[in-house]
């Protein structure tokens, strides 16, 4: 009897290490960050552990089985300068240099949560956390949550040219699970959380209570899991400021030969009270790009 409770023990402790967690009312959240009910039943939870979690500390292979997987035409995104697939050049070769500094500045102040923003529109700060994204999902030793926060103007949906999708609009406006948002772009590791409509009441909805407990479910959820918020540019409006509490760390995107100093440190002042790991110096034209990061 000892022995079954030992490995019962050992069992409950591989699924809360693996990012499920069961409740009082006997429901278990899956992948999606959904609950589901399910009935408390310990003598098979060995068993349905192994058949359908990663190891907890092997990542390098995950089911899906609530988040939504879509095909994605590679061709089609590279095209719109999305880093994906086996890729050997010099762009892809600088967003590893940024993925480590990224990884090595997060690690150091114990960091999960990354905004991406700009002083102003046109800097390429959505593609820029996207490949980001793509560059962090690639490691085996982490997953990615990529989550368009540009409420005003959100972006993401249209490089993976989603089809009558959903998005986080009709989860903080409707009864809508997450499990019908989030998608798996064909890509190991890596989630996304795409937008849908606009607000023009966005920094209002950033900071609303059904936004504060989603970014904490998101940030709470895995231990190994980076998530990385595409936020509007700072200087546009408010909603960066206004999110700025609810992530740990920011990154600048700024534009060679279109940004300006006296914005940069405008944004650099509205964000005084927030973590800013670094600055990345995009579109730039130096052949040696080494030092474009940080």
């Amino acid at each position: 009897m000892e022995k079954i409770k030992q490995a019962l023990e050992r069992a409950r402790q591989i699924r809360n290490d693996s990012g499920q967690v069961r409740n009082d009312s006997g429901q278990v959240r899956n992948d999606s960050g959904q609950a589901r009910k399910e009935p408390v039943n310990d003598s098979i939870t060995s068993k349905r552990v192994k058949a359908e979690l990663p190891d907890s500390q092997d990542i390098s292979k995950i089911t899906y089985t609530e988040t939504k997987k879509i095909g994605i035409n590679t061709e089609k995104l590279r095209e719109k300068r999305v880093i994906i697939g086996d890729t050997n050049d010099l762009v892809s070769d600088q967003y590893k240099v940024l993925r480590t500094h990224v990884k090595q500045k997060l690690k150091a102040n114990q960091c999960k949560t990354l905004a991406v923003t700009s002083p102003k529109e046109g800097c390429g700060k959505t593609l820029t956390a996207i490949n980001l994204a793509i560059s962090l999902a690639k490691e085996v030793n982490n997953s990615v949550l990529l989550v368009d926060m540009d409420l005003r103007r959100p972006n993401i949906h249209n490089y993976f040219s989603l089809d009558k999708h959903k998005g986080i609009s009709d989860y903080l406006t409707g009864d809508i699970g997450l499990n019908e948002i989030l998608f798996n772009p064909d890509l190991e590791r890596l989630v996304i959380l795409p937008g849908h409509e606009s607000f023009t009441n966005s920094s209002e909805m950033l900071s609303s209570p059904k936004m504060v407990s989603l970014v904490n479910e998101l940030k709470a959820r895995y231990s190994n899991r980076i998530v990385i918020f595409d936020m509007p540019p700072v200087l546009s409006c408010d909603d960066m400021i206004a999110f700025s509490p609810y992530t740990d760390a920011v990154m600048l995107v700024v534009e060679e030969g279109s940004t300006q100093q006296q914005d940069l440190k405008k944004s650099f002042d509205l964000l005084k009270d927030s973590h800013i790991i670094g600055t990345v110096l995009n579109k730039s034209n130096e052949q040696n790009l080494a030092s474009a990061y940080y």
